[in-house]
């Protein structure tokens, strides 16, 4: 009970320091979110200027995201 108290005023933290909900997700709950919208074979997740970033496969076509500040995930063309 204590951890989620911690994880949870953590999480308000970074939120009011400004830094976007995807930075907020842990990679893995960040893969989580990218495969529940339709992608699978997510890979090379990183954090840039833009957003985050992964690589994925989506209808058997390899395809680069951004997960944006506000958590939309977006085809990188």
């Amino acid at each position: 009970m204590r951890t989620s108290t911690i994880y949870r005023a953590a999480l308000l933290v970074a939120l009011a320091a400004g830094l976007s909900p995807a930075h907020a997700l842990t990679q893995e709950e960040l893969v989580a979110k990218i495969q529940a919208a339709g992608y699978s074979q997510v890979k090379d997740v990183k954090s840039t200027a833009e957003g985050t970033t992964a690589k994925a496969v989506k209808d058997g076509k390899p395809v680069t995201l951004v997960v944006d500040s506000s958590g939309q995930i977006k085809e990188r063309n």
